[in-house]
């Protein structure tokens, strides 16, 4: 019998300690600003749609540093998606809005990296997206901030910038769903455990990004950092 491979765990960094989050799922909230729903061809308070990435996706980028990020293989049209991450901290299923917020672990800022050239393809042929979604590295986040650190995040601006010209900013507060919400929503479906990261939805201002470009993410209350597309 050959031996057994060897697979190491998914963690997460966290603000401030040696510590690290180990990653169950990610879950991404679709459309849930008001705004990129609209540049996006949907419109009003539409019930929230989720689709998952593969927990490996996960890259690591330390607060206030810039990280060397591979651009991905087989799209010509990469965009990014600026997002506030939730990580889930309690196992729970159909939770209440009131009570989702024991559930939250913390919070963090990430990307949801999207090869938005297969992905619509994918839409155009009513085939599955995960090509253009889950591919690896494919979430970028910073270290994430125990929500005993900044309370519960219901607002707060969010920005990011691409070689130093603003691309995307928002508001927490312009979610169409708010985090309560979307984790309410979200354990009807799926059972959620400690270890999920929810990727909550992007605001207005989606676009391309090539080799080169150094992209910024900064939070009101949570860390910031860096990536250099190579």
């Amino acid at each position: 019998m050959q031996p057994l491979p060897t697979i190491e765990p998914v963690r997460a960094a966290i603000r401030g300690v040696a510590e690290r989050f180990s990653v169950h799922r990610i879950y991404c909230v679709g459309r849930n600003y008001a705004d990129h729903a609209k540049e996006m061809g949907a419109s009003g308070r539409e019930p929230p749609f989720f689709f998952l990435k593969p927990a490996d996706a996960i890259f690591n980028v330390a607060e206030d540093q810039t990280a060397d990020w591979p651009y991905p293989s087989l799209t010509q049209d990469l965009h990014h998606e600026l997002e506030l991450v939730v990580a889930i901290g309690q196992r729970g299923r159909d939770i209440a809005v009131n009570d989702a917020r024991r559930f939250i672990w913390g919070y963090a800022m990430g990307l949801d990296m999207t090869r938005r050239d297969l992905q619509s393809v994918m839409k155009k042929e009513s085939k599955p997206w995960c090509i253009g979604k889950g591919f690896d590295f494919s979430a970028p986040m910073g270290p994430i901030t125990p929500i005993e650190s900044v309370g519960e995040l219901s607002s707060g601006s969010i920005q990011l910038d691409i070689n130093g010209v603003a691309r995307q900013r928002g508001d927490l507060s312009q979610m169409i769903w708010n985090v309560a919400e979307v984790i309410a929503h979200l354990s009807r479906a799926w059972e959620l455990h400690p270890g999920d990261l929810i990727f909550t939805g992007t605001p207005a201002g989606v676009g391309p990004v090539v080799r080169g470009d150094v992209i910024r993410v900064t939070a009101a209350q949570l860390a910031g950092f860096s990536l250099r597309v190579v």
